[in-house]
Order: C-alpha cells, then structure tokens, then sequence
C-alpha cells in the first residue's frame, strides 16, 4: 500500500468517481497517450501534467491548454503547486484532488476527437466546494462554537428562558451561521451542520444554566425525520429535567398531519415547541389553530420600529397577539432592540420578549 493521488468527480447520475493518478509525472488530457485520460470534449488532447515539485508537493503545469486549467476556480498561468482537496478544472471538468493509502487503478479510456472550444465565460461547475475538509472538522468539533440569548418575561424583565445559537470560529470556514448554512447547503448536509451545532450547544450550556429552559433551533430540512427525533431522544435521555423547547422555523409548518405527528412525539419526550419566525412569510394561522405551540416567535419585521408603525400594522399585529392567545400559546416579540419596541409589545399583549435590549448572546465563558 502507498500513499495514492486521484482526482474525485460526479458522474452523470450524481455518483462519486475516482480517477486513480497512476504515478508521477502524470500527463492529464483527452487523448489515449495521456497517464489519465479523461472523457471530456473541452479538453485539449495533452491538457496538463502532474509532477513532483522540489518541496515534495504535487505541481500542476498548464500544457498551454485551449481552455485553460483551474485551481479553485481560478486559472492557473504556467503551474501551481496543489495541496489535498483542491478543487481543479480542466477546461469545465471538475475535480477535486484526494490523497489517501490505496491500491493502483485502471487509467479510464476516450475516444480520439478533436478539442471542443468552449466559450471564454464559461461557467466552472460546483460539485465541489473549497474547504470541504475544514467543514468535515467543524462537524467533528473543531472549531464549534455557541451563544445563548436570554428571553426574558415582558413584564418583570425577568430572565425566563435561553436561545442556544450555533457559531464557529474555525480558522478556515465563515464565522457566520448564515454563510455556514449556505456552504451546507451547497453540499446538502444543513442537518449535520444544524445537529452539530445543537449537542454542541447542550454540552456547554445546559451545565451553566440549570434552571432555565433552552429554546433549540431546529433546520427545517431535518424537522419530521427519525434523525432529529433521535437526537431529541438523547439529550431528554442525557438531560432528564431540562427544560426544552424546539424551534420550528416558519418554512416547515406546512402540514398539518405532520405537525400533529411532531406534537405527539415531543410530548411524548417532554419537550415544548415553538414556531419561529412567525408573520416572516405566511403567518400559517390555519396551522397555528389546529395544532397550537407552546410558543410563538413573532419575526423582528414585525417588531423593528412598531412604537412608530402606522395604526393598521400595529392593529395586525395586536390582533396576531390576540390569535396566538386565544390558542392558548404563549406570545414572544424577537429583535427587541430599545425601550419603545419593548412597551409597544407590551401593550399588545407580548408575554415575552427577546431582543439585544434585554440581552446580547453570549458565550458559554461570559456565563
């Protein structure tokens, strides 16, 4: 066994393929004279070749290709020196380079044909995202981080509750959960990321803030499936009397069947939930009267500026609030930012109120 180059693409169906690097130097291209012979008609017939550099990197050198040689997504003039996971575009085939202890393959085969140009803008596919490798070790923990925001009764100010908010402050990767998400996204794994930043957030926190009841966020991706209630299943398993109540996100109350499934299942484990985000898109009152939640988060666009709103906004929402009571669900204002917002939401009937006015997120340490 030795230590193996090979270059991961996505076929047609969508399945991972390896093209095995047969050794070094490696000449890549279209023709069947090539070590690696890759299948694509953007291709020059002698496109690029691998070589070791003098640092013991791999070096890949540009063999004045019709339609160039790229290396996370910019392109290369001459050569560049790659390192594991790089992302390379020879002309739009995409590629991304992989090193690990493996048996030699076959060299795959092309059929003899002449270059096909491609225009000069032509757009590099993603399959493949810069580091994919810093995300796998930010769902291991690596760089894992959290806050927790306090909620607090409307009335008293006193603190009832805490969000649990994921963060990150790995080195190589966003720091913000927004552009986290949208990196997860793209590689369809929100439920990991989403999963990671929950257990990591009741490790640290739940220690600290005996007492208090936790507000989890919840992806809408992972809301009714086994994966999440499993997960519930460990915390309630892991932390017995904890106070929990699990976010839903707006975009997930859809359906009315599904939800009563979810009521029954988190009482069962004796976890509460709430709907978020309400009135950011469809207020979902339908939903809302057949299966009432045990909170319900008014978005901040409806909150920001309501002391100042015009009479019909501040009557919708008065009359939101008055729906959300008359369900027996408990109404909460997020986004609350000054002390006009927070008697504006008062004299609505706002229970509880959540905002940087009554409360910053922060840190486990800050705890």
């Amino acid at each position: 066994m030795d230590k193996q180059w090979s270059l991961e693409s996505v076929g047609t169906d969508g399945a991972r393929v390896e093209l095995v690097i047969p050794g070094l130097p490696c000449s890549i291209g279209r023709g069947k004279e090539n070590d690696l012979v890759v299948a694509n008609p953007g291709l020059s017939r002698v496109h690029a070749v691998l070589t070791r550099d003098i640092t013991g990197q791999l070096r890949l050198v540009d063999e004045n290709s019709t339609n160039g040689t790229f290396v996370n997504r910019q392109r290369i003039d001459g050569y560049c020196l790659l390192k594991e996971n790089d992302i390379i575009h020879f002309a739009s085939a995409e590629f991304r380079l992989r090193c690990r202890w493996a048996e030699q393959s076959s060299v795959l085969a092309f059929d003899e044909m002449g270059t096909m140009v491609l225009s000069p803008d032509m757009v590099l596919p993603q399959h493949f995202l810069p580091n994919e490798a810093e995300f796998d070790e930010l769902i291991m923990g690596r760089g894992l981080s959290g806050a927790a925001q306090p909620i607090v009764d409307a009335q008293t100010r006193r603190v009832v509750a805490y969000e649990l908010l994921g963060r990150a402050n790995h080195p190589q990767l966003p720091k913000s959960p927004i552009e986290l998400f949208g990196m997860a996204r793209a590689m369809d794994r929100e439920v990991e990321l989403s999963l990671a930043f929950r257990e990591f957030g009741i490790s640290e926190f739940a220690p600290r803030l005996a007492g208090h009841t936790l507000f989890l966020n919840a992806h809408p991706k992972e809301t009714f499936s086994e994966v999440f209630f499993a997960n519930l299943e460990r915390i309630r398993r892991a932390s017995p009397r904890l106070g929990i109540v699990v976010e839903i996100h707006e975009s997930a109350v859809t359906d009315v069947a599904q939800l009563h499934t979810l009521a029954h299942r988190l009482e069962a484990l004796d976890i509460r939930f709430a709907y978020d985000d309400f009135g950011a898109g469809q207020a979902r009152l339908l939903e809302l009267a057949d299966v009432p939640a045990h909170f319900v988060k008014f978005d901040m666009s409806l909150i920001r500026g309501l002391h100042k709103a015009s009479p019909r906004k501040q009557k919708v929402v008065r009359d939101l609030v008055q729906m959300v009571l008359a369900t027996g669900s408990v109404p909460l204002a997020e986004g609350v930012e000054d002390e006009d917002e927070a008697r504006a939401c008062v004299d609505m009937g706002f229970q509880l109120i959540q905002g940087y006015l009554t409360g910053k997120p922060v840190s486990a340490a800050s705890l």
